[in-house]
């Protein structure tokens, strides 16, 4: 039987550069909450880290820390050899980092047009040229509705008339519309119907063949496993594991006590 561990990293093709993200030894907190006792890990271009663990475990802190949301009190985040630390979220947005949260986030009483439009302003145009990143194709109006014919199909109307699962498109369409080279994913399955679930699936993977980096969480495991090079699992603010899936799967004891699946139902 495996016991929680922190496994040594197994890098996928992708991994063998500079890492994109690299985070180091953060601590954040809500108030006088404990939340990140020292976390740290990489993702590189064209990878998906998914972030496995309960509720309350500090996965969404972990997003947010990233995205300047809620900022680690000590630790580094650095991103493109670029420290995160101090800087303000539309800052950390510009340079290169997109955010899918939890529960959508869409504006409800804007169309689907005028939310995929939003990350197009002349702050987000002026920052994406200036910055000297590079995309490779870039996402458009057109390329996202072509990804997304659900949207297309009801660009005018309000985001609020939309399903749970087009809400769940939007918000990842408005994301690709800022052409990042990373996207935090906080529990995109979130509500999905299995169909959609697949649908999320696909999408992730044909994201990383196009070069973008996601840090996943997710609550849907064998959505994660399916689509991750590597998985981190969460615990009381602390990383018990990190390896790839088909190491997790093995990892009976990590499954059992922090994620509550049984490793029989894993092989």
């Amino acid at each position: 039987m495996s016991s929680p561990t922190m496994s040594s990293p197994t890098m996928s093709s992708p991994t063998m550069s500079k890492p994109l993200l690299t985070v180091s030894d953060i601590h954040t907190y809500y108030g006088d909450s404990y939340v990140l006792q020292g976390v740290s890990l990489t993702l590189h271009k064209g990878q998906i880290a998914a972030i496995l663990g309960r509720n309350g475990m500090g996965k969404t802190t972990l997003i947010r820390s990233v995205a300047g949301l809620t900022p680690p009190r000590t630790g580094d985040i650095v991103y493109r050899d670029i420290s995160l630390r101090g800087k303000p979220p539309y800052a950390i947005a510009q340079a290169g980092i997109a955010i899918v949260p939890q529960g959508r986030r869409i504006f409800r009483s804007l169309s689907v047009r005028e939310n995929l439009m939003l990350p197009t302003s002349v702050l987000a145009r002026s920052s994406r040229a200036s910055n000297g990143r590079q995309t490779g194709q870039r996402w458009d109006f057109d390329e996202v509705l072509k990804e997304f014919p659900q949207l297309a199909e009801r660009i005018d109307h309000p985001g609020g008339s939309l399903s749970g699962g087009e809400q769940q498109m939007l918000s990842i369409g408005r994301a690709l519309m800022a052409n990042p080279e990373m996207i935090l994913m906080d529990e995109p399955s979130e509500g999905l119907s299995p169909r959609l679930v697949l649908q999320a699936q696909e999408i992730m993977r044909r994201l990383r063949a196009r070069g973008h980096a996601i840090l996943l969480v997710e609550q849907n495991l064998e959505l994660a496993l399916s689509v991750a090079d590597e998985v981190y699992v969460l615990s009381s603010g602390r990383f018990v594991f990190h390896g790839t899936p088909a190491e997790l799967a093995k990892a009976t004891q990590v499954l059992d006590q922090h994620l509550g699946v049984s490793g029989a139902k894993m092989i």
